[in-house]
């Protein structure tokens, strides 16, 4: 019998784990599991793909517009880039994510980064289940933020010190109020494409949601606030050159993703992260890295290891709370010891540094660090699914690029190269439209924008990979 691509079952095995992997996927059922019982989740008679996968998830969506904007929390999670309804996810388990109509997904969008372990991975799951039974919050010091605390600091080549803050937005604002505070000045400048979070003077020209959205200028930001952040273009050495050249006795810091995550992944150009670190240090600026994806994702130490350059001041998140609200910033004690409650600067939290997400986070640095070889593991990876999807494209004759650093990548559609917002904008967002919903179809879920990145796991495999690789053949063939 020749099962639809979108059945699913839930195997558990005698040690009580329980899989949820595509029915027809024989290679992932036969792993040496020992199975004592299985739920096989089958359409209903009549059923297409198309409404399998709205029923539940269209009746839910309807009841989450009543009550809270647009029906979604973050506007990504709304669709509106690829046109349609939101599936609502109902559980995961390592590589896969199962919709709350029973369909499962080979997962490529990982909670957007933090989940660098898989989903409900045991030693997350066990380190939170601890942790809240001894109490989940207690706005007091707790020992495993000093833990925590000296892991970061131990692995980030630039961090001396850190503070803990609940989201990379809280992160990046932090930051750059502490380096106004060290330089006296006012300027900000940041680069067109890359998104620092929802910080007013930050969403100017800006990636993610906004760039997605088609609102990179949010209304409610002031226009004496958007003045103070200039905007170069990423990747545009002599822009930046002669920007700092001729302002930068007026800038407090420049921030910047190194690996650019959020107009779709686009990697530093050689010498371009080097030429920021010598024109702020000429003009005495900070050099911010937002490293909240690139953070113990492209490599331990972090985009700043892997290319070799230094900032003053680095944000954290993602990975570093295992799936739960955490982030932090840090640098020299000098900088650092500017923040209250030693020096002036303030800066506060009611949950910064959260026991539950504290726990979280340390387990899957931990689980990282036990780990032989993961790294080198997550760049074989990327490199494999580079690999299908180039080939995945070329067989069905459609222009695109994939841009990869790690085991994070875009598939850009309708256009070659892509090394700046420029380049970007000229992708084949209509063609994106088809290619999701068309992947959807083939049970694997990558995000729904074109500028957004697809984020591998330890708990992939090549099983997982050639699957991304025969859907993408046949999406791409399709759209």
């Amino acid at each position: 019998m020749a099962w639809p691509a979108w059945a699913s079952t839930s195997a558990r095995s005698r040690s009580g784990r329980e899989e949820t992997f595509p029915i027809g996927d024989v290679p992932r059922a036969r792993q040496g599991k020992s199975v004592r019982a299985c739920v096989l989740t089958l359409p209903e008679a009549g059923d297409t793909v198309p409404a399998k996968v709205a029923r539940t998830s269209a009746k839910l969506f309807a009841e989450a517009r009543a009550v809270i904007p647009g029906g979604v929390n973050s506007p990504v999670r709304s669709w509106k880039a690829v046109g349609g309804e939101p599936v609502f996810i109902q559980r995961g388990r390592g590589a896969f994510v199962t919709d709350v109509d029973g369909r499962s997904y080979l997962d490529l969008v990982g909670s957007w980064g933090p989940l660098i372990l898989g989903h409900a991975d045991r030693r997350v799951v066990a380190a939170v289940e601890e942790r809240a039974r001894a109490g989940t919050s207690f706005g007091a010091p707790t020992v495993a933020e000093i833990e925590l605390a000296r892991l970061l600091a131990a692995a980030v080549p630039s961090v001396e010190q850190v503070r803990l803050v609940s989201s990379g937005t809280e992160a990046t604002m932090s930051a750059l109020r502490l380096a106004r505070a060290a330089t006296g000045r006012d300027l900000i400048v940041k680069f067109a494409g890359c998104y620092h979070g929802h910080v007013d003077a930050l969403l100017v020209r800006a990636g993610s949601g906004a760039l997605t959205l088609g609102t990179p200028d949010s209304p409610g930001v002031p226009a004496a606030l958007a003045a103070l952040t200039l905007v170069a273009e990423f990747n545009d050495v002599e822009g930046l050159r002669r920007l700092l050249r001729s302002r930068g006795h007026e800038v407090a810091a420049v921030i910047v993703e190194p690996v650019a995550g959020n107009m779709g992944l686009v990697p530093p150009a050689p010498g371009f992260l080097e030429a920021l670190r010598e024109e702020t240090a000429r003009c005495g600026a900070l050099l911010v890295f937002d490293e909240v994806i690139t953070g113990f994702r492209v490599a331990w130490e972090g985009a700043q290891s892997r290319y070799g350059v230094a900032p003053d001041l680095t944000c954290l998140g993602k990975v570093i709370g295992g799936g739960l609200p955490l982030a932090a910033f840090g640098g020299p004690r000098a900088l650092m010891e500017k923040l209250a409650p030693v020096g002036p600067v303030y800066q506060a939290g009611t949950l910064s540094g959260n026991p539950v997400s504290v726990a979280a986070g340390l387990a899957t640095l931990k689980a990282i660090q036990d780990t032989p070889g993961a790294y080198e593991r997550l760049e074989q990876l990327g490199s494999l699914a580079e690999g299908v999807l180039r080939e995945a494209a070329a067989a069905a004759g459609v222009p695109a690029t994939v841009n990869r650093v790690g085991s994070a990548l875009t598939l850009f559609l309708g256009i070659e190269r892509v090394a700046s917002y420029a380049d970007a904008m000229q992708a084949d967002t209509t063609k994106f439209s088809k290619y999701f919903h068309a992947m959807l179809q083939e049970g694997v879920y990558i995000p729904p924008s074109q500028f957004e990145c697809m984020f591998l796991s330890l708990a992939h495999g090549e099983a997982e990979v050639e699957l991304l690789g025969r859907a993408a053949r046949r999406a791409l063939g399709a759209s």
